[in-house]
């Protein structure tokens, strides 16, 4: 039982130790312009980091029909803070909705839907210990998925 009560206040102290950094690191990151808004992502602390990628989801709720596939232009830009060296991600103009242009039943009603910017999804690095943040103009919404390995890897075949 005392193993357990250890393991757990050492369990909370790193937590706690991890949020603290994070606080302290949030220092770096400037508030935002007028016209834009701040987004911070603080991920959870991870047991094999190395195994998690993080996707971020940039764009707005629209109402769309229920057929096409939209998306937004734009670029999301990566700026390294000046003396302390940690990436921010800036979206400085959501560009013009786009998307295919197949027919919709005229007496379809419109869907509300996340619509994002287009292009690949781009996958970060998993790291705990520094804050994600995000800086679009207002009106902008952000997202974000967690990807995990399996950690299964496969051979690949000489050839």
């Amino acid at each position: 039982m005392k193993t357990l009560l250890a393991f757990l206040f050492v369990a909370l102290a790193l937590t706690a130790s991890a949020t603290e950094e994070a606080l302290r690191n949030l220092k770096a990151f400037p508030p935002a312009d007028p016209g834009m808004k701040r987004f911070v992502i603080q991920l959870p602390q991870k047991k094999l980091e190395e195994d998690f990628r993080v996707q971020l989801l940039v764009g707005k709720k629209v109402l769309t029909d229920g057929v096409n596939r939209h998306f937004f232009g734009g670029q999301l830009v990566t700026e390294t803070i000046q003396g302390w060296g940690f990436d921010r991600f800036v979206l400085r103009k959501l560009g013009p909705m786009a998307g295919t242009l197949i027919a919709p039943d005229p007496s379809a009603k419109q869907v509300e839907r996340f619509v994002t910017l287009g292009g690949e999804p781009q996958l970060l690095r998993y790291n705990s210990r520094l804050p994600l943040v995000v800086y679009v103009p207002e009106g902008v919404e952000v997202q974000y998925r967690i990807w995990r390995a399996d950690g299964k890897a496969s051979p690949a075949k000489e050839g």
